[in-house]
């Protein structure tokens, strides 16, 4: 049988005339037996149902071959191995050198560390980079030349493919010993054109800059008029005036008294810059007050303001253009289905047979239990045509939360059992449970205030290891009695159950480990050390997972279960974000390392410092910062990170601005500005949307955590606007699916 047609593709010589408007045109080429039509029909339709489940683009040719080949692009297997790629070539820059492999980053104790051979990470990039070139290929080949030359992200992606490769042979052609690697600059590029949310919070991010640089800019104007005014009002008159040791130490010129009052307003030096000018007169206060009131509490806050506001208002765009390609990806699928097993189109509105949608549901790739859900909803609606509108809500059914089905209860036939059942399947025994763990929870801390300032090996824990057992022992028989009321599987269908159970496994284990090794607790029992672990050792990991299972006590608190929903929440929501700081990270460690890598000397012969007694207080030297550097990566990423805190981050500025040179400054201003006012108000745009989200939806939450857990929840970040979404029209969809670029429609 002859290979068929694309049945939307673009007819070659046909125009599509003679079929009802607004339906796909059969092509101009023999398409074959009607059994063949049926089974492209369903492909294609398979194709679109997926794109819309995962608002993918659908902006993509649909021939048989082109098909397989993008549902196999979008396997789990192969985003699997893409994604571990991107992890590889990204993780390289732990072993290239320098090498992070030490087993600390402090410059007096450091070890060589270890040079990789020319060759070994350069064979494991040139791997890394014919993946990305053949995900390049398949992504240009699927899409089409034409779409191609209009998506910017894809001629990145082909740039940044052919400067890496350049890089990388000019690596091997010095033999590894290039003062730059350019491609380490670019990796993380492979990490942002791999995530569509990445993309939509970094276009975000985007628009939202000019309103947040006018913040800016009013924040340097601030700072510049502060500094100036500080500079002409602490000049001093002699040596020992309050006057003159401000000027010295924080206003000496007009770039230091700039990074003083910088630093201040992130408060990480308040109040140290007051206190020599403060000391001779109160009245000078006055002035660090004021600075500080205008910038960190009404110029930063209405930062984070604008930032929340702009943010939300571009991502609620972003969302919205996501639900635009779900409604178009079912209306091509309804468009597709409606044709005839024959290959000839129903009349027009005549809609699409049940039979048909539930064979090509068979073959979407979807969560099982939706997928259910689904074919349940379309098995109930019976053997009709389904219009354009019933089509449209049969999917609206996967943005619902499903709950999920519990196995049945046992059935007892002894009225007994029937009651022990009712009683041990209550709430009110999980209460029970959670005001034992409260017990638990507070027998510990009283100990560890009693053994506070008592060594291990003078301790006597007969009492503790006592309170133990019994705390144990009603652990293991709690989880006893709800497997005997639930039965096995129903107890294993609720998570907290399984956490319980598992905790309750796990010390159980090391409770017969510990009466095995130390016998039974008595009067003296005191640790003793028995292999690699002594008695306290025991007590304290069995402790340790008893703090872990008083968490159970959060869903059956109200207020509580919000603010654990929320943190779930941005953990689902934080991946795109995360990216991006992921990006942000490794773009200025990469730099760091390239300009300041072994600037920090350890002053003196030997391994170690000198005594830092003579150094200033509160310097680098003083302060053994020492592993606190750029020298490798490893050691970069976690320098990042104190410098992002802000908590005594002057102390960075100072030491580069000594071994570096005063142009450091500009390194860390900019670190500040990316990581701590753009980033972090991100975060706190987040939280605050995914917070008045649940909050919002507070009175709708259960109150016991079997039923909050049985409830499959979908939140992520587009669901946080559903309310405010718009449905697009009928005519939208339509207009849009006559310009699709590989299918042709009637006009």
């Amino acid at each position: 049988m002859a290979e068929s047609e694309p049945l939307l593709s673009r007819a070659r010589g046909g125009s599509g005339r003679g079929c009802p408007e607004g339906l796909p045109a059969r092509c101009s080429v023999q398409v074959g037996p009607g059994a063949a039509w049926k089974d492209l029909c369903l492909e294609q339709a398979v194709v679109f149902i997926e794109d819309a489940i995962q608002y993918r683009s659908i902006n993509h040719r649909m021939d048989a071959r082109s098909m397989w080949l993008y549902r196999w692009y979008y396997s789990d297997v192969c985003q699997w191995i893409l994604s571990f790629v991107i992890f590889l070539i990204l993780s390289l820059a732990f072993i290239e050198t320098p090498s992070s492999f030490t087993s600390t980053s402090d410059a007096r104790y450091r070890a060589e560390p270890w040079h990789p051979p020319c060759g070994l990470t350069e064979s494991v990039e040139a791997l890394c980079l014919l993946v990305f070139t053949a995900d390049l290929a398949v992504k240009s080949y699927l899409v089409g030349w034409a779409q191609f030359r209009k998506s910017l992200w894809l001629l990145a992606y082909f740039m940044v493919l052919v400067l890496s490769l350049v890089d990388w042979m000019v690596s091997l052609s010095l033999l590894c010993q290039e003062p730059l690697r350019l491609r380490r600059l670019l990796r993380p590029f492979f990490l942002l054109q791999n995530s569509s949310m990445m993309k939509k919070t970094l276009k975000c991010i985007r628009w939202s800059l000019p309103e947040m640089a006018s913040v800016v800019l009013l924040l340097a104007l601030h700072l510049c008029v502060f500094t100036m005014f500080g500079m002409l009002l602490f000049t001093g008159e002699k040596q020992d005036d309050g006057q003159d040791r401000e000027r010295l130490t924080y206003f000496r010129n007009l770039p230091e008294a700039l990074t003083s009052l910088l630093v201040l307003l992130t408060t990480a030096n308040n109040p140290d810059v007051m206190i020599p000018a403060y000391s001779k007169n109160r009245s000078y206060a006055i002035f660090f007050i004021v600075f500080t009131l205008i910038g960190s509490l009404f110029l930063m806050n209405l930062l984070t303001a604008i930032i929340y506001n702009q943010f939300r208002g571009y991502l609620l765009k972003s969302v919205q253009a996501s639900l635009f390609r779900k409604r178009l990806g079912t209306r091509a699928a309804y468009e597709v289905l409606s044709m005839t097993a024959e290959g000839q189109a129903h009349p027009q509105g005549a809609g699409v047979k049940a039979q048909d949608l539930l064979q090509a549901l068979q073959k979407v790739q979807v969560d099982s239990t939706r997928k259910q859900a689904l074919l349940e909803k379309v098995r109930a609606h019976g053997h009709g045509l389904l219009s354009a509108n019933d089509f449209q809500k049969l999917f609206n059914e996967l943005d619902k939360s499903v709950t999920r089905e519990h196995p049945p209860l046992p059935e007892y036939q002894s009225p007994f059992l029937q009651s022990a059942q009712f009683l041990f399947g209550h709430r009110y025994f999980d209460y029970l449970g959670n005001f034992i763990v409260l017990a638990n929870l507070v027998s510990i801390c009283v100990f560890l205030v009693l053994d506070a300032d008592i060594l291990p090996h003078n301790r006597d824990d007969f009492v503790l290891g006592i309170l133990n057992c019994v705390f144990i022992l009603y652990y293991l028989a709690e989880m006893l009695l709800k497997v005997f009321a639930l039965g096995p599987l129903g107890y294993l269908s609720y998570p907290s159950n399984v956490f319980d159970g598992l905790l309750t496994v796990i010390l159980l284990v090391l409770e017969i480990s510990t009466l095995a090794v130390y016998r039974f607790p008595h009067p003296g029992w005191k640790p003793e050390m028995q292999g690699l672990l002594s008695l306290w050792d025991m007590v304290r990991l069995v402790n340790m997972l008893i703090v872990f299972r008083f968490l159970r006590i959060i869903p059956s608190m109200k207020l509580m279960a919000v603010v654990a929903s929320t943190i779930l929440g941005l953990v689902k929501n934080m991946r795109a974000f995360g990216g991006i700081l992921v990006v942000v990270y490794y773009i200025f460690a990469i730099v760091g390392i390239t300009l300041f890598q072994g600037v920090i000397k350890v002053p003196g012969n030997g391994s170690l410092a000198p005594d830092n007694g003579s150094a200033p207080c509160g310097s680098y030297e003083q302060l053994e910062y020492w592993a606190n550097n750029f020298d490798d990566f490893a050691a970069a990423l976690v320098t990042l990170w104190n410098v992002m805190v802000v908590n005594n981050w002057q102390v960075f500025l100072d030491a580069y601005q000594r071994y570096a040179g005063p142009w450091s400054k500009v390194y860390f201003v900019l670190w500040w500005l990316v990581s701590s006012v753009l980033w972090v108000n991100l975060f706190l745009a987040l939280i605050l949307e995914n917070f008045l989200h649940k909050w919002d939806r507070r009175g709708n939450l259960p109150s016991l955590s079997g039923d909050l857990e049985s409830t499959h929840d979908t939140s992520t970040v587009d669901l946080l606007f559903r309310e405010v979404l718009e449905e697009p029209t009928e005519e939208e969809l339509m207009e849009k699916l006559r310009h699709h670029p590989h299918l042709q429609w009637c006009r």
